[in-house]
């Protein structure tokens, strides 16, 4: 979803400068993250989301630090690899007294470690002297919390607002206050574990002396609560075991992977990384939060396609995405959240805006793609796993979500969308910019919409329906859902394939008219495998044309369609997560150099980006000699789905797939780009069975070998 003003039934985040600093750093933990210049201090400044979150409202909205009254020079600023802390060095600049100086720049050095945990923000700071003389400074940390929902941060205007309250002085705390309108009391503790010389609402001052050579320690904690809950006071070190227990965990839960290229293990690791911080613990099992600032919520298209993407490498992640959203399937009809019986969810907000109605998405399902790709999920988890009993349990949920599948192919004939409510998503698949859909000559194409990858997931999610009710022995269902299918396949390949553009149109209309636009959206059509494999080889050579490919990915919007334009969010940018679907949907019609093509320029993408990081997206310009990739400026980072792309793209090179009648790991005709010579794959696990194997090129062949095997568990390579 792009946005918080309402234009036109759209949301859209204003972006009314540039960031004063592109490179802000991130930390999260659980249902709290925080955004922080690269001095580690939260202001007003660039695109104003800065700050300190927890349950979509910003706890902390201020934190700077001062030293004898100036702000200190930043000397280093980095996020740790496993994305647990953030670690600041900073110095004095010279300082003066009646113009004489008194302490050369570079004379003492800060250390400062930040840590996310719960609903907590603590940081350690260290000081120390390496001047010849003693000194006696002050030090001061000023800080404010403006409670501020999300949406309101993304520009939004409310007319009313709730009460912030006097603030609260402790021996070494204040405690801010705001009352919202819905009733509920948020509170911000900023606390510290020395006495303060000085506290006052928005500022605490130290007065520290040190000889040459001596050190001061101090921590702050910043905790959050949200209505009656109690405030939780963990200190730094309990906190960065606990945070390090988290990552171990997540380690021991997936494979590892790494090659002999260590750019590529860059993009790799922090794509690992990204994932980690990303990922949630909720009460039904792990669920990727969609990305940070905006959407570090659960949204249902988000974490259904990173579940998929990581499938194969962390099969547990799918199994909580899958748990999370079959509790929060819609039971009944209700208009004002576009919920239906069997409808799986799009997004779900906390705050205080998303509570009143202010805006539609505490529980929202105006979404057309997530019910469908639940069940394509649970299938493709079965596969995975030959967890039948977990399936067991979710097949109400998975026969509720194809009856809803069912019934609006038998009404429309294609699984297609129209906003039902005021201030709802006009457009409801992936592209949900409100211009995003349309007629080559530029005009809007009207309701209902059928968008052409829609009906690939309705596609694969009534096959995958068919094999598990077969599993559980309902002949009839899966009698009737693979009939469905097929006449869905059929009418599918009639209605939608634009012959003289060698494309799928990209939806149909409410009058059925195609609209004959090229674009991205058939390339999840081939991952779902609904096209014919007489028409793939041409619809490959339009996804990596030159109006398609811009060297580092697929375009949204091919070059010279109407609408097209490389800067927008939907009509000619590149998202990873849509490059690595098209690359993995040709290497399932044997189209693996073109795969390759896309792979590598993901791969060289990231070697640009700030720490590896693939976006969410970046413009779609051509790529230059010598240049990067342009930067889309207010996208997503980290984001989920755009950190799953890697793993996708391996599965895809390496052609993995699971046996679920038996124990077994098959590589169909795995191959390694040039830049690749071996890679390693370890702690691959099928149930309580582990492998581990490496795949080596020779030229462009390769030889796969088992290092070790735990278990029952069979690999079959066919090269």
């Amino acid at each position: 979803m792009e946005g918080s003003i309402q234009i036109d039934n759209s949301w859209y985040i204003s972006a009314t400068s540039s960031r004063a600093d592109d490179r802000t750093k991130v930390l999260k933990s659980g249902d709290s993250f925080g955004v922080f210049s690269r001095h580690g201090e939260i202001s007003w400044v660039g695109f104003g989301e800065q700050g300190f979150y927890f349950l979509g409202t910003r706890h902390l909205s201020f934190w700077h630090i001062k030293l004898a009254e100036r702000e200190p020079m930043l000397l280093n600023s980095m996020v740790r690899l496993d994305n647990s802390r953030l670690v600041v060095d900073q110095t004095t600049p010279d300082l003066f007294r009646d113009e004489v100086l008194w302490l050369p720049k570079g004379s003492l050095h800060l250390h400062r470690e930040l840590i996310a945990h719960d609903s907590s923000l603590s940081e350690h700071l260290k000081i120390v002297n390496y001047h010849d003389q003693r000194h006696r400074f002050c030090l001061e940390y000023h800080f404010d919390a403006d409670f501020s929902d999300i949406f309101e941060v993304r520009g939004t205007e409310r007319e009313r607002r709730g009460k912030q309250k006097e603030p609260v002085l402790e021996q070494n705390a204040v405690i801010l206050t705001y009352e919202g309108l819905d009733h509920v009391t948020r509170r911000t503790r900023i606390g510290f574990n020395q006495q303060p010389d000085q506290l006052v609402n928005d500022k605490a001052k130290f007065w520290i002396d040190l000889a040459p050579g001596e050190s001061y320690e101090l921590e702050s904690l910043i905790s959050c609560v949200n209505g009656e809950a109690r405030f939780y006071l963990l200190g730094h070190s309990e906190a960065v075991d606990a945070k390090n227990r988290e990552i171990a965990a997540d380690r021991a839960s997936r494979a590892s992977i790494w090659t002999d290229n260590q750019q590529f293990n860059e993009w790799l690791n922090r794509s690992t990384a990204d994932l980690q911080i990303l990922t949630t613990a909720t009460s039904y099992g792990p669920y990727p939060y969609a990305g940070i600032p905006w959407f570090s919520t659960p949204f249902g298209r988000d974490g259904l396609i990173t579940a998929l993407q990581t499938l194969w490498v962390q099969p547990e992640l799918a199994r909580g995405v899958l748990a999370f959203l079959a509790a929060t399937q819609a039971e009944s009809e209700d208009p004002k959240r576009e919920a239906e019986p069997g409808k799986i969810l799009h997004e779900m907000r906390e705050g205080e805006m998303p509570a009143l109605d202010e805006v539609p998405f505490r529980r929202y399902y105006g979404t057309v793609d997530a019910t469908p790709l639940f069940v394509v999920l649970a299938g493709r988890y079965f596969q995975r796993s030959g967890d039948l009993a977990f399936i067991q349990e979710l097949w109400p949920h998975i026969e509720e979500a194809l009856n809803w599948v069912t019934t609006k192919l038998e009404q429309d004939g294609f699984l297609s969308y129209r906003q039902h409510v005021a201030g709802g998503l006009v457009q409801q698949g992936w592209k949900d910019s409100n211009d995003s859909i349309f007629h080559n000559d530029g005009r809007d194409a009207v309701p209902p919409i059928a968008l052409c990858e829609v009906q690939g997931y309705a596609w694969e999610a009534l096959e995958c329906g068919a094999e598990l009710a077969e599993r559980l022995e309902f002949e009839d269902k899966a009698h009737y859902w693979r009939t469905v299918a097929d006449r869905l396949r059929e009418d599918f390949e009639t209605a939608f394939w634009i012959d003289d553009l060698d494309i799928y149109a990209l939806a149909l209309d409410g009058t059925g008219k195609p609209c004959a636009v090229r674009s991205s959206n058939p390339g999840h059509l081939l991952y779902n495998g609904i096209v014919k494999p007489e028409r793939a080889a041409r619809l490959v050579r339009q996804l990596t044309g030159e109006n398609a490919f811009n060297g580092w990915g697929l375009r949204t919007i091919f070059a010279g369609e109407a609408r097209y334009n490389p800067m927008s969010y939907h009509n000619g940018s590149v998202w990873p997560h849509d490059t690595a679907l098209a690359a993995a949907g040709m290497v399932r019609y044997g189209f693996v150099d073109e795969a390759l093509k896309f792979v590598e320029g993901l791969f060289n993408a990231s070697i640009f980006f700030d720490q590896h990081r693939l976006p969410e997206l970046f413009c779609g310009f051509n790529r230059m000699q010598g240049q990067g990739p342009i930067l889309y400026p207010v996208a997503c980072a980290p984001q989920a789905w755009a950190s799953g792309a890697i793993f996708m793209l391996i599965e895809a090179m390496l052609g993995i797939s699971f046996e679920s009648a038996r124990p077994r790991l098959r590589l169909h005709h795995p191959r390694l780009p040039s830049y690749l010579n071996w890679l390693r794959i370890r702690d691959l696990r099928y149930g309580t069975a582990t492998i581990d194997l490496v795949v080596r090129r020779h030229g462009n062949d390769v030889a796969v070998s088992v290092e070790r095997r735990n278990g029952e568990i069979g690999l079959v390579a066919v090269l």
